[in-house]
């Protein structure tokens, strides 16, 4: 069974830090807009409990689920990611073409 996609926990903390410590900041003499962040930060603190909450649902039922940085998926063969990683240390993936 393929893992379910999830966003990863750090998508929602980032966010939560920066409205938090800068927008918030940043508006304080607005009340309107301060009002706002303050929405949004409710609003994405709810969507993370509700990611902890579909998780635990997961891990119940022992359906398979991974966090994902972004929507590009990139699979790589165990056996190429030593000579990737050689490639890209050495400089040469300009020119060179890693075969499969």
């Amino acid at each position: 069974m393929d893992q379910t996609p999830l966003p990863s926990p750090i998508h929602y903390e980032l966010l939560l830090q920066l409205l938090e410590r800068q927008t918030l900041l940043s508006v304080d003499k607005n009340p309107a807009l301060r009002d706002q962040v303050q929405q949004l930060i409710i609003t994405l603190r709810k969507a993370f409990a509700q990611q902890r909450q579909i998780e635990a649902i997961f891990e119940q039922a022992k359906i398979p689920y991974e966090h994902r940085w972004s929507l590009n998926s990139l699979e790589i063969e165990a056996e190429l990611l030593p000579e990737i990683l050689r490639a890209i240390e050495d400089g040469k993936t300009e020119d060179r073409e890693i075969a499969s």
